[in-house]
């Protein structure tokens, strides 16, 4: 198992093990391209998002500005502050919660007037600056996942639209270092940028999670569970052994049908289709690697056969292993 294990770490730099408070759960963002910057602005403005990306954090920097969200309460945030957004919710931005948008975006952040003119060259000021003030008293960043890929189902799934947390709760320094690297213009940057965001998603779903208490979704209850708590392990560390439930159980420390039970109550899912869904993840990152075929990631995958894996590739997410490697690197 050698060989998985550098690819697992070569293509899962953010992985912290099942072990760790949210486990595989956050090893999810993966930037490819994400869309990134800084976002100027003076009184009066409102822009309206209707980007629907999969994933999007808004992170106060200076001055006071409102999230309204279509649905569920508005709040502002300042300096410090930090939302994070899922698709589809639609949401304004606002010096004022009742401004009226002067600016629209559009999906793949092409940002127009209500009329549907451009606003790209009039708003843009140098790299990745952006904002109807280059000199304004507010600003925030921006960063956003383009491609469904880049996050896992998941982890969407347990995310409410709308989340955030204050600065009085939570701090990083590195909100601070992609403030400074967003508007940097260097060779390798969009890499940067990317694992840069990665980093802040993960250290604030983790941070948001850990307050939670009765809204904790189901999956958490697993960490005191330590017969699930070991399963998952398992799976995770050796996604390539012939796991059967039998065998899952047995190494777990429990009967089948007490092991089964548990898993499904805690985790949401049964033990196999968790194994499963938690191998085509695996899978549809490997695929994305220059130097691995079909053939190798079916092997590190745990299929006896490349026709074995892309047949149950393809189940699962409905598309070939090749179909998802070309639609992948022609979107990056």
């Amino acid at each position: 198992m050698h060989h998985f294990k550098n690819a697992q770490i070569h293509t899962h730099s953010s992985i912290i093990g099942f072990m760790d408070n949210l486990g595989g759960l956050l090893d999810a963002p993966r930037a490819r391209g994400a869309f990134a910057l800084r976002a100027v602005m003076s009184s009066p403005w409102s822009l309206r998002d209707l980007a629907e990306s999969p994933l999007t954090m808004i992170a106060g920097i200076q001055g006071e500005f409102w999230l309204v969200p279509d649905e569920g309460e508005s709040f502002q945030l300042g300096p410090g502050d930090i939302a994070v957004i899922r698709s589809p919710a639609h949401y304004n931005l606002a010096d004022n919660p009742d401004s009226t948008p002067q600016m629209i975006i559009h999906p793949g952040q092409h940002c127009c007037d209500p009329d549907g003119n451009s606003l790209h060259d009039k708003l843009m000021h140098g790299v990745r600056t952006w904002g109807n003030d280059a000199d304004g008293s507010t600003l925030f960043l921006v960063g956003a996942y383009e491609h469904l890929s880049d996050i896992s189902d998941r982890l969407l799934r347990v995310l409410p639209p709308v989340l955030s947390l204050s600065h009085d709760d939570w701090e990083s320094p590195l909100i601070g270092l992609l403030c400074d690297e967003v508007i940097k213009d260097e060779p390798g940057q969009a890499a940067v940028l990317d694992r840069l965001l990665d980093l802040l998603v993960t250290a604030v779903l983790k941070a948001w999670f850990a307050q939670q208490d009765s809204t904790r979704p189901d999956w958490w209850l697993y960490q005191g569970d330590k017969i699930v708590e070991r399963a998952l392990h398992l799976m995770h560390d050796k996604p390539a052994h012939s796991w059967t439930l039998e065998s899952l159980a047995a190494e777990s420390g429990a009967s089948r049908a007490s092991f089964a039970r548990r898993f499904q109550d805690l985790v949401g899912e049964a033990p196999m289709t968790f194994l499963k869904n938690w191998r085509m993840a695996l899978a549809a990152d490997l695929l994305c690697q220059p130097d691995e075929t079909v053939s190798t990631v079916a092997e590190k995958v745990g299929y006896t056969t490349p026709y074995a894996f892309s047949a149950a590739f393809k189940r699962v997410r409905g598309i070939s292993p090749n179909e998802h490697r070309t639609s992948v690197l022609s979107s990056a």
